[in-house]
């Protein structure tokens, strides 16, 4: 059973929607291009918008598919992309990703997207479990999972290959937040 997720998430400050090809440019500017944003991520930064758009016609079909929601994060009253958050559906666990342009950090936007999409999903009858990996190194995602009601089960040696890094696996801690029993 696919759980029922919304298209859209609210919070006091943002908007969680579904991709639009439109939101190509924003995203190319706010973080696709950007190699401080990449650096832990498991892609490279975009070398042109036709990267950005060709990831965009990806997430469309992602959420007509139900399996993956990709979600933009846009401030309420701005529909400009400013990152995006990832909700990968597996049976009774949603795993997460997720990414912000650079000119929105530590503003508390990514916790508060996380926080809003974790109460939302955990008040579905099937989903139990959320769960997001991080590099190690990454001190910013730790604060942010953190920050978000997950807590540290683990690492994960050699894990995930962040090709900004290496070529070769990395250790990432492995965080949950579970539905209260």
């Amino acid at each position: 059973m696919t759980p029922c997720l919304p298209a859209t998430i609210q919070t006091e400050r943002l908007l969680l929607r579904p991709p639009q090809l439109a939101d190509a440019a924003a995203l190319f500017a706010a973080y696709t291009q950007d190699a401080g944003v990449a650096h832990y991520m498991t892609w490279t930064p975009h070398v042109d918008l036709a990267q950005t758009q060709a990831f965009l016609e990806w997430c469309v079909k992602a959420w007509e598919g139900g399996r993956c929601l990709p979600y933009v994060l846009t401030r309420q009253g701005d529909a400009t992309a400013i990152g995006m958050l990832e909700a990968r559906l597996q049976g009774h666990c949603v795993d997460l990703g997720y990414v912000l342009g650079r000119a929105h950090w530590r503003q508390g936007y990514m916790s508060e997207a996380i926080n809003a999409f974790s109460r939302v999903a955990l008040a579905l009858p099937p989903i139990y479990r959320l769960q997001a990996t991080c590099d190690t190194d990454n001190l910013a995602s730790v604060r942010t999972l953190e920050k978000s009601g997950f807590r540290r089960e683990g690492v994960l040696a050699s894990h995930t290959v962040h090709p900004n890094i290496s070529a070769e696996p990395r250790a990432c801690f492995i965080y949950a937040r579970c539905r209260d029993r």
